[in-house]
């Protein structure tokens, strides 16, 4: 069996095998953000083309985003049971599978197939997170962990940038803006042709990114990137563990899975919601695109000074303390702060930037709470790991908050979501990850 005889223990890879698996997970985090983060895009973009409400149009990340709480513990099992290169592919010709759905969906204008294929797209990313996230925490020391995924983040956060860019360019027309203000004064039968012409737009970039990503996980089970052993444990991690049958009996990984939960609850907030926001200031799709990109760039910034200054300066849970209060201070910049400012060329209130900023406060807080979280497992690694991918699910939950509230109140005060979020990774930062035992 080729898992049998490719199994390695992290320590034990050459540096040659470190460099090709570091830059092949690379590789997969450019795709994980490419494909994740177009959601930002299609939120506004479904909310016209299926004539939805703010709530429903957050079901696009709810689809997307609760596929990891369903699949993230099946997937370590699978991992286990066939190796994670195979897995691996798997998990891409899942993703294939959802964007092939999109076909039919946009075909028939039905946003419940949408959520479908999104839904799809996310069990296979749910599986390929549940092997990238472990492989790159334990592919070197462990001090740097948060420095080895600063690396994959700016892979992941450049994807980012460019997948609601292209998306947009691919779908959207200069002329949209004078459709979407005609659509309420067309009869129904012209808005329904009008509406299904736009929406038939998506066919031909998810055909091409369904064939892509079949070839795709056919090349990564073909690669060298060599299999890793996160069953066995080094004798102080077995002593430590001695005794400890579930991984319930693990406060910290618990904890920090409800940080994940919060942190990307928070981050896809910011970002999905920045559109819809700039909206309200004024500012039509086709110029309100350009926002989550620059949440990203903020992003992949932060990131780079964590890799510069992670261990050098400053440590990771340090790193992950500072971010944690900035996020505190944005958010309330946002609910508080007002002023029309012209800065890149948009015309907007001052609190929308204060969204943008977001992005450098949630920069090293996934990195920072991977390596804590994990910290200490040993066999209980993987399993451990989809405990934290679970957390992911955050990604469905707090957006259809904000939703709601945009619906209830409006798009600024829906904001209000986000304190208690960075209240409570403050606490982890702080204390939570060092809590070994749930009775004093």
């Amino acid at each position: 069996m080729e898992t049998s005889t490719l199994t390695h223990d992290a320590r034990g890879l050459t540096r040659r095998e470190t460099t090709v698996s570091i830059l092949l997970i690379g590789l997969m985090f450019f795709i994980f953000g490419f494909i994740s983060w177009v959601n930002s895009i299609l939120i506004p973009y479904f909310k016209i083309a299926c004539e939805l409400t703010s709530f429903q149009a957050y079901l696009v990340a709810f689809a997307f985003y609760i596929a990891y709480f369903i699949m993230s513990v099946p997937a370590s099992y699978l991992l286990r049971a066939v190796g994670f290169k195979k897995g691996m592919m798997f998990g891409f010709w899942a993703m294939a599978t959802g964007a092939f759905i999109f076909i039919p969906a946009a075909l028939t204008r039905t946003y419940g197939i949408f959520l479908l294929g999104l839904f799809t797209i996310g069990i296979g990313l749910s599986i390929l997170q549940t092997a990238s996230n472990p492989y790159i925490t334990i592919l070197g020391p462990k001090e740097r962990a948060a420095q080895r995924i600063s690396m994959m983040g700016i892979c992941n956060k450049a994807a980012g940038i460019l997948s609601p860019l292209i998306f947009a360019a691919v779908i959207l027309r200069p002329t949209d803006t004078d459709l979407f203000a005609q659509l309420g004064s067309m009869t129904d039968s012209q808005r329904g042709a009008a509406l299904d012409e736009l929406v038939r737009r998506v066919i031909p970039p998810y055909a091409v990114l369904g064939s892509f990503l079949l070839v795709l996980g056919y090349l990564v089970y073909r690669s060298p990137l060599p299999e890793i052993d996160t069953e066995h444990e080094t004798g102080e991690v077995a002593a430590a563990n001695a005794g400890k049958t579930s991984i319930l009996q693990f406060p910290h990984l618990i904890l920090g899975a409800l940080a994940i939960f919060l942190h990307v609850g928070s981050q896809v907030v910011a970002i999905d919601s920045v559109i819809g926001y700039a909206n309200s200031m004024g500012l039509d799709l086709l110029e309100a695109k350009t926002f989550p990109s620059y949440t990203l760039f903020c992003t992949i910034c932060g990131y780079f000074v964590g890799i510069a200054a992670i261990p050098r300066f400053i440590s990771q849970v340090n790193a992950l303390r500072v971010c944690t209060v900035l996020g505190t201070v944005f958010s309330l910049c946002i609910l508080f702060t007002s002023g029309t400012v012209t800065f890149l060329g948009h015309t907007t209130d001052l609190s929308i930037w204060f969204v943008v900023l977001l992005g450098l406060a949630n920069s090293l807080i996934w990195a920072g709470i991977w390596p804590l979280a994990l910290d200490g497992l040993g066999r209980f690694t993987k399993v451990g790991a989809s405990v934290l991918i679970m957390g992911l699910c955050g990604n469905a939950i707090l957006p259809l908050f904000y939703g709601h509230f945009a619906d209830r109140y409006d798009v600024r005060t829906a904001y209000w979501v986000l304190l208690p979020c960075y209240l409570y990774l403050i606490f982890y930062a702080a204390y939570g990850h060092t809590v070994k035992r749930w009775t004093l």
